[in-house]
């Protein structure tokens, strides 16, 4: 993999089901198993599919005009499938997005469907991914004694 292609996030154990995630430009987020407030690993699917496409349809409209209101909602339901495994359905992206009067906000709005579309049939890397099923591979590095 080249430089230009490879991503890489790195998940430390801080406690019992809590967990610091980083990257390699130095951000941090806690995750955890949902029993505080921290986001779980769902919710951070979710966030990056909606978030994904949120920066994609920003970067596209508000060269255009901007948004008076922007905001995003990502759903889904978490279940059961018939061989026993855990995975999401019936995701949806929602987004609530409004631009002011005038011919730039007019530019703006006549920009955001056919963003959304670029976005889900080309641009987003996560929903892309999710959609096309990608194989993912675990692999243990280092089991043993300390």
């Amino acid at each position: 993999m080249s430089a230009d292609t490879f991503r890489s996030v790195e998940i430390e154990r801080t406690s019992v089901g809590r967990y610091v995630v980083r990257n390699a430009r130095g951000g941090s987020m806690s995750m955890g198993t949902g029993d505080d407030g921290d986001f779980t690993p769902v919710e951070l699917l979710l966030a990056a599919i909606g978030g994904c496409t949120a920066v994609d349809v920003d970067l596209i409209t508000s060269r255009r005009a901007e948004p008076g209101q922007f905001s995003v909602t990502v759903t889904g339901d978490k279940i059961r499938d018939e061989t026993g495994g855990n995975r999401m359905r019936n995701l949806r992206v929602e987004f609530a997005v409004t631009f002011p009067a005038g011919a730039d906000g007019d530019s703006a709005r006549e920009a955001l469907p056919r963003s959304l579309r670029q976005s889900h049939d080309r641009l987003c890397t996560v929903s892309r991914t999710v959609e096309t099923g990608t194989p993912v591979e675990i692999v243990d590095t280092g089991s043993g004694a300390d």
